[in-house]
C-alpha cells in the first residue's frame, strides 16, 4: 500500500485535534454506530479538561489504496520537546491557522523546527466560517512568517485549502462545495512525498526512537519510523546511543503498528512505517535500534535546554498526610524520575539538603500538568516557586527571554506596555492594529519577568486580553526585577476558619479563603492591601454578651475568596513561600512553620 507520514502542527485551539477527528470519520476508521470522543485523539484527562494537546500521538487513515500516519502534535512550547523529536518521523507538515486569528507564537515555533528539517508545509486556513474569518490577510501572514523563517523558494511555494474542521470539510476554494475532506486528502497525496526509506527495504534494518512509554502487559516500548530494512517478531536487535556506545542486546517481543485509534500486532516492519517496538529494557529516546551488525548510530535531533526550574518536596505542613497517600521522599523520587525517563525535555536533581528535588522543564505549564497528574495520583507535595535557570556564556551570565504576543483591546495597550518595558524590563518590538478595536503587542521580555505576570495581565485589562509567549532565545542578564507588590496575610492559629473572622479581615485585603475551612499558623489566608506581610487570627469569634439591641446583629456577609488555581499558585508565591499540594486542596503557607522560628523573625524584624 502506498504510504505517507505527515504531521499536523498549529497553535493551542486553533482546531487540529478537531480536523484530525474529521478525518478519522471520514476515511471509514470508524465502524457504522461506533461510539467516538469528541477530540478522540486527546486520550488524556487533563488533554480533555483544558482542551490542549499534551502528547505527541499518532494514528492512520486509509483512503484509496493510500495510508497515511497522522502525527498529532502538541501546540504549546512548553510541550516542545515532543515536537522535535516527532518532526523526524515525517515527511510532510500541514501547518493549521485561525483564519481569524492569524499565525501565533506556538506556530511560529513548531514551523521553524519543520522548515528547518526541509519538510514543506501544507497551509490550512481552519475555521473560515467564523463571521470574524479574514482568510486573505492571515494566508499573507503565514507567507510573511515563512519568509522571516528563512524558508526555500520550494517551501514559500506551498498549496493552501480553506476548512472547517468542526463542520468537516476542506476545499480548494473558498467558495467551494464544503463536502467533506477529500481535497486535504488529494493535497496530501500530490504534495507529500512518499517516504525516502522505502527505497531501502533492503538494508539493515535501523530505527531512530523518538517516543518512550509503558505498557502494563509489553513492558517498555519505543516508537519511530524505520529508516531501512525489515523486522520480524523475534528477531535480534541491539540499542545505541546518540554517542555510538552500545547499550543493550534484545529480541523483539512485539511489533505495533496504528490502525485508526488504536495498535495492532503485525508480523513485519517495513523501511518507512511508523511501529512500535517492545523487548527492550535500557533503550530510551534518540536511541537508534538496529541490527547487530551496524555499529553507526542515526543522527537524533538535538532538545532544546530547560529554562525555569522548580522544587519539589515533601508536604511538611499540620496537616500533611490527611489527603494523599504517596508522601515519602522516596516514592515522589521514584515517580519524577519516571517522568523524566518518558519526557526528554525535563530533567530532575536531587536539591541539597536531602528530602527534596530540583525538576527543570520549558514552562509553568509544563510544571502544572506534572504536578496536577502527580496530585491525581495521590501525591502530597509542597512546590517552590519558580526560578529560570541562567547560563554562563564568554564571561556573561545568559538568562532565558520569551517573546510575547498580546491582542489587547486599544484602550488597555498603555497598560500593558508599561508593565512589561518597565519593571519587567521587556523591549517592544513591534505594535500594530489587529482589526475590530483590537492592538497587536509583541516584546521580548526575560522569563523572569513574566513569572506571575499573568494575573496582573487579565486585572489590566478587564479579562479581555489574550497573552501566549514562546521561548525566543538567551540574552544577557538585565539585573533585579521587582516581584510581586503586595504582602500576604498569614494565619497565627492553628483551627476552623470563621465567618465573623474572615468578615472583620476583609478590610485588610482579598481572602484566598471562606469559612470552616482548616487552617494552620503560617498558612496564607489571603493577600495583604499593602506591601508587608500581616499575621491575622481566622479564628476569632464574636464575642457574645446577653445583652440584645437594634444593629448589633449585623449579618455576618462575605465577599466570596479569591480561588487560585495551581498554575496561578505557583506564579503567585513569593521566594520564601511554597504551595501545598493535596489530592484535595491547594494551600499556600510561608516556609517557616515552627512557632520559635516565628519568634525569632518577629524578633530580628524588630
Amino acid at each position: 500500500m502506498d504510504l505517507r507520514n505527515i504531521a499536523i502542527i498549529a497553535h493551542v485551539d486553533h482546531g487540529k485535534t478537531t480536523l484530525v477527528d474529521a478525518l478519522l470519520k471520514q476515511s471509514g476508521s470508524f465502524r457504522v454506530g461506533q461510539a467516538v470522543a469528541e477530540r478522540a485523539m486527546d486520550s488524556n484527562d487533563i488533554e480533555r479538561e483544558r482542551g490542549i494537546t499534551i502528547l505527541a500521538k499518532a494514528t492512520s487513515v486509509e483512503w484509496g489504496g493510500l495510508r497515511i500516519n497522522i502525527v498529532d502534535t502538541p501546540g504549546h512550547a512548553d510541550f516542545g520537546g515532543e515536537v522535535e523529536r516527532i518532526l523526524s518521523m515525517v515527511d510532510g507538515v500541514c501547518l493549521l491557522v485561525d483564519a481569524a486569528e492569524g499565525p501565533m507564537p506556538q506556530t511560529k515555533f513548531v514551523t521553524a523546527k519543520a522548515l528547518a528539517l526541509g519538510l514543506k508545509p501544507i497551509v490550512v486556513l481552519n475555521k473560515v466560517d467564523k463571521p470574524a474569518a479574514e482568510p486573505d490577510r492571515v494566508l499573507d501572514e503565514v507567507f510573511d512568517l515563512f519568509a522571516n523563517l528563512g524558508a526555500s523558494d520550494e517551501q514559500l511555494d506551498f498549496p493552501a485549502l480553506y476548512a472547517s474542521g468542526l463542520a468537516g470539510w476542506a476545499d480548494a476554494e473558498l467558495d467551494g462545495p464544503r463536502k467533506d475532506m477529500a481535497a486535504l486528502f488529494d493535497m496530501i497525496l500530490q504534495h507529500v512525498p512518499a517516504p525516502a526509506q522505502v527505497a531501502r527495504a533492503d538494508e539493515p534494518f535501523r530505527m531512530l526512537a523518538t517516543t518512550l512509554s509503558a505498557d502494563p502487559f509489553l513492558g517498555r516500548i519505543l516508537t519511530g519510523r524505520v529508516e531501512s530494512g525489515r523486522l520480524k517478531v523475534g528477531a535480534t536487535l541491539k540499542a545505541l546511543s546518540r554517542t555510538g556506545e552500545r547499550l543493550e542486546q534484545f529480541r523483539v517481543s512485539k511489533i505495533l503498528a496504528f490502525r485508526g485509534l488504536s495498535q495492532q500486532a503485525i508480523d513485519e516492519a517495513v523501511a518507512g512505517d511508523i511501529v512500535t517496538l517492545a523487548g527492550m529494557s535500557k533503550a530510551t529516546v534518540a536511541d537508534t535500534l538496529c541490527d547487530p551488525s551496524i555499529d553507526t548510530p542515526l543522527p537524533a535531533q538535538p532538545i532544546d535546554p530547560p529554562t525555569i526550574s522548580v522544587t519539589f518536596g515533601i508536604n511538611d505542613s499540620p496537616l500533611a498526610g490527611r489527603d494523599g497517600s504517596k508522601v515519602q521522599s522516596r516514592v515522589i523520587r521514584e515517580r519524577l524520575l519516571r517522568e523524566a525517563e518518558l519526557n526528554v525535555a525535563i530533567r530532575v536533581e536531587d536539591a541539597p539538603g536531602g528530602e527534596a528535588f530540583v525538576v527543570s522543564g520549558r514552562g509553568e505549564l509544563q510544571m502544572g500538568v506534572l504536578i496536577e497528574n502527580m496530585r491525581r495520583e495521590g501525591f502530597e507535595l509542597s512546590i517552590s516557586r519558580p526560578q529560570v535557570i541562567l547560563r554562563e556564556e564568554g564571561g556573561l551570565t545568559l538568562e532565558p527571554v520569551e517573546e510575547v504576543t498580546i491582542d489587547v483591546d486599544d484602550e488597555f495597550t498603555g497598560a500593558v506596555i508599561e508593565k512589561l518595558t518597565g519593571p519587567r524590563k521587556g523591549d517592544l518590538v513591534e505594535m500594530k492594529p489587529a482589526g475590530t478595536g483590537k492592538t497587536r503587542i509583541v516584546a521580548h521580555v526575560p522569563a523572569r519577568g513574566l513569572i506571575g505576570y499573568h494575573g496582573e495581565f487579565l486585572t489590566d485589562t478587564r479579562g479581555n486580553g489574550v497573552l501566549n509567549r514562546v521561548f525566543h532565545g538567551w540574552a544577557p542578564h538585565k539585573g533585579p526585577i521587582q516581584g510581586r507588590r503586595q504582602g500576604v496575610l498569614i494565619s497565627m492559629e492553628n483551627g476552623v476558619s470563621v465567618a465573623y473572622a474572615l468578615w472583620n479581615l476583609e478590610e485588610r485585603g482579598k481572602l484566598f479563603i471562606g469559612a470552616q475551612e482548616k487552617v494552620y499558623e503560617g498558612m496564607i489566608i489571603g493577600e495583604h492591601s499593602r506591601e508587608n506581610d500581616l499575621e491575622v487570627n481566622p479564628l476569632k469569634g464574636k464575642k457574645l454578651t446577653n445583652v440584645r439591641a437594634s444593629g448589633t446583629d449585623e449579618a455576618v456577609r462575605l465577599t466570596p475568596p479569591t480561588i487560585l488555581s495551581l498554575e496561578q499558585a505557583i506564579a503567585y508565591i513569593d521566594d520564601d513561600e511554597l504551595v501545598e499540594v493535596t489530592p484535595k486542596a491547594i494551600r499556600l503557607r510561608k516556609r517557616w512553620l515552627d512557632p520559635h522560628e516565628r519568634k525569632r523573625r518577629a524578633k530580628t524584624a524588630g
